[in-house]
């Protein structure tokens, strides 16, 4: 049931995509390629699952947000793109494929990851059946969460502490921003769309903070002890650049006990929803023991 939801939902985000992307084709033919590359290369689609499941959570509406769930996915994938580059993570593979600058060059790369996060606020306004001030109030959530203050910043510290041993302090703070900043975001603004009071929109805060710090320790994980075949990326990509991660500052067994802390603090959140948030106790149960 919770696979076959997440299938079902991730199917339809795909085709949605397409659609947007579509709406508004490039006005160069290879910029058009390289945004499509990117956006359609697979993955997860976890963002915006988690925003039409946080929309379930309040009042089983998810569905009906897929135009705001497909605009969050493509500021993902811009990040990605982004991350990629020499001048950042300096990556070869992504999900299994030659990174975007591997196939388009640099140049490209860093106007179609340009590209996909200005279009994804012009499809967020295409979002029907929601009032304006609803709505504006998503796209300052998101727009907050991709930016200085988010996912920017995150990556900032991210840059500013390779070759360094930082703090643990610092490591949360920076995937706050890097990793866990779209993810609150995502959570935050399915709610928002769906109605939800103050203190739903309380827990599933807190679930979506939760959830974001697990994810992240599991990906640290991923990178020492993962499989590249099915991660799809290169392993020891964080060894590599010299970085600092939950694994390095503790251990392995450490990180896992924190991972799986994360994990019962995220459904402990979710204490006071019935059923409808049923999808949101599995995937973060399912998180950690991902391999991919």
């Amino acid at each position: 049931m919770f696979m076959d939801l997440w299938k079902n939902r991730s199917a339809l985000v795909e085709k949605n995509l397409l659609i947007e992307l579509k709406k508004n084709p490039a006005l160069e033919e290879i910029l058009a390629q390289a945004m499509e590359y990117s956006l359609m290369s697979g993955g997860k689609r976890l963002r915006p699952i988690l925003l039409m499941a946080a929309a379930d959570a309040v009042n089983n509406t998810g569905e009906k947000f897929l135009t705001v769930a497909s605009a969050i996915e493509m500021i993902h994938t811009y990040s990605l793109i982004h991350d990629d580059l020499p001048a950042m993570d300096n990556d070869d593979y992504r999900r299994g494929k030659l990174t975007n600058h591997k196939v388009f060059g640099e140049a490209t790369a860093i106007l179609a990851g340009d590209a996909l996060l200005t279009l994804a606020f012009e499809v967020m306004t295409r979002q029907e059946n929601i009032s304006p001030e609803i709505l504006l109030k998503v796209v300052q959530e998101i727009s907050a969460a991709a930016g200085a203050s988010g996912m920017v910043g995150g990556q900032s510290i991210d840059l500013e502490s390779e070759n360094k041993k930082i703090d643990m302090a610092t490591l949360k703070k920076m995937h706050m921003g890097k990793t866990g900043a779209l993810f609150r975001a995502a959570i935050r603004s399915g709610a928002i769309l769906a109605g939800a009071n103050s203190m739903q929109l309380d827990a599933l805060t807190i679930y979506a903070e939760k959830f974001g710090l697990a994810f992240q320790i599991t990906d640290d994980i991923l990178d020492v002890i993962g499989d590249e075949k099915n991660l799809g990326k290169p392993v020891g990509s964080d060894a590599k650049n010299n970085k600092s991660t939950y694994v390095t500052l503790t251990s392995i067994d450490t990180a896992k006990n924190l991972a799986q802390a994360a994990v019962n603090e995220a459904i402990d959140a979710l204490k006071d929803f019935g059923a409808e948030a049923d999808f949101l106790r599995e995937i973060v149960k399912y998180l950690i023991g991902r391999n991919k």
